[in-house]
């Protein structure tokens, strides 16, 4: 049968699936990088997308995602994952065409009307191919190593985006140089190579083993499958936080590419250059975070990355005070900086706590139910913000020290709050809530924070001591492929 689960998998093909899994990542993250984040926005902003377009294709992905409920029923009754992956994986990637073709033969007005409903098309079947992926992975990956895996992961798949964005930006940059007029043009063949790549990664999904899902605990039907997670308490109070902590972050995440490219007036390029400072950083802290994660619990890690993300949120709000200053490039490159070493953390136990809650044979719907929390509040918060940001346009809050003396004033604006600096600040007050919910999260293994920061400067500084000599050098670049077998290999002898 196509796409056949195996009943169990022996430690050579469970080695071999994991090198699959990596290389996907790979492909997959080349068509991200190329098809969404900087050079998406951009492309909308050249077709005269408003505000509210770029809030709404914010919005649209995660709220796609709400279509993993009934995509359980889809998984549930094929009971091939793999046959489901692939088969959506492949209907989504073909929504690109579309939006290639849209400069050779639209008008900008069609454009951003294809261009949305491609990308909803684009996410709703990648919501389906999510779910089955999620359950696919609690089985294939080994729960002590998840941690471990999923940070070798990040940390390669980010190499290739920071390579990508940077040779995009720069291809981007010269097209419009020398076709000024064309400048759609060239985010199209951005846009078709994304696509090559994103197709090349479905063949390695189709030959990467699947074990047999596990049976449940007989209770049928979609609507009871549905309830198990809610209520389950801890996991229901797991939900609350990743639904409130998405809320906060999207409120203002998707808008930081405008605030750069409008309001500071960056160069593509220089947007791009400070993502990969971003995307360098994640580099550098995710094998140390995953090495936390496992040894400690993922509520330790999210709660160090956690704060550290929405300090760099609240730093946002001093980019300009309201122009651009003498501190406004150093402070983008701080944001950055911090920005990447948090991510790097919340991205991993935040889908990694998910993963590992999730009972044994209920994977499934334990997972479409905190993605069902994490896309309604992902998605409702970018609209939320397009739709308000002209009316927080119009108004402005402006704190300043003012010093007499006999002879001169001065005045000193220490805070000026315009437009998006007000959805940061909104960002930074509920993302500190969030946190607060993360407090009644039970998960064993939890740690201090201040155990986890020495754990964590610690691997920084063994992952720097490897990375700079020539053999430290080699074996980082090919550790995804290797030593996801070796450790296995060693414990046979």
């Amino acid at each position: 049968m196509v796409f056949e689960a195996k009943e169990n998998l022996t430690e050579e093909e469970v080695r071999h699936g994991l090198k699959l899994v990596i290389r996907d990542g790979l492909a997959t993250q080349a068509m991200v990088t190329l098809t969404g984040g900087i050079f998406l926005v951009a492309f909308a902003l050249q077709l005269g997308a408003s505000n509210t377009v770029i809030g709404l294709l914010a919005a649209i992905p995660p709220l796609a995602e709400l279509l993993q409920i009934p995509a359980i029923y889809i998984v549930e009754r094929v009971r091939r994952r793999r046959l489901v992956v692939v088969a959506a994986s492949f209907a989504a990637r073909l929504c690109w065409i579309p939006i290639v073709l849209i400069p050779f033969f639209l008008s900008p007005e069609q454009g951003i009307f294809v261009l949305i409903a491609s990308i909803a098309l684009y996410a709703s079947f990648s919501a389906v191919s999510h779910c089955g992926w999620n359950s696919w992975m609690r089985d294939l990956i080994p729960q002590d190593r998840l941690g471990d895996f999923f940070s070798r992961r990040l940390t390669l798949s980010t190499g290739i985006a920071l390579v990508i964005s940077l040779a995009a930006g720069f291809f981007i940059d010269s097209w419009e140089a020398v076709f000024p007029d064309l400048a759609a043009y060239g985010y199209s063949i951005l846009f078709l190579l994304g696509l090559i790549a994103g197709l090349f990664g479905i063949t390695l999904l189709a030959r990467t083993p699947e074990p047999r899902m596990a049976v449940g605990d007989g209770e049928d039907g979609l609507l009871a499958a549905i309830k198990k997670p809610f209520a389950d308490i801890n996991f229901k109070n797991l939900i609350v936080f990743l639904g409130s902590w998405n809320f906060a972050v999207n409120l203002a995440a998707p808008f930081f590419t405008v605030y750069m490219l409008q309001r500071i007036g960056l160069d593509i390029s220089v947007v791009v250059a400070l993502s990969v400072l971003s995307q360098v950083m994640n580099i550098v802290f995710y094998r140390s975070w995953g090495r936390v994660s496992d040894r400690y619990s993922n509520k330790s890690v999210l709660a160090v990355s956690g704060p550290l993300f929405m300090l760099a949120i609240f730093a946002w709000m001093f980019v300009t005070l309201p122009n651009v200053y003498i501190l406004t490039y150093p402070l983008l490159i701080l944001i950055h900086i911090l920005m990447g070493i948090s991510l790097a953390g919340v991205s991993l136990a935040s889908g990694n706590i998910s993963l590992k809650m999730a009972p044994q044979g209920q994977a499934t719907s334990y997972l479409a139910a905190s993605t069902f929390a994490n896309s309604v509040a992902a998605g409702v918060a970018p609209i939320l913000g397009g739709l308000l940001v002209d009316f927080f346009a119009e108004r402005e809050l402006i704190w300043t020290l003012i010093w007499k003396d006999p002879v001169q004033e001065l005045v000193f604006v220490t805070l000026d709050v315009q437009q998006w600096e007000f959805f940061f600040l909104f960002a930074f007050i509920l993302g500190l809530y969030s946190l607060h919910r993360l407090t009644v999260v039970q998960e064993e293994g939890e740690a201090k924070e201040q155990e986890v920061v020495d754990e964590l400067i610690a691997g920084v500084r063994r992952d720097m001591r490897n990375f700079s000599p020539a053999g430290g050098l080699r074996d980082f670049v090919k550790f995804p492929f290797s030593s996801a077998g070796s450790r296995r290999g060693k414990k046979k002898r």
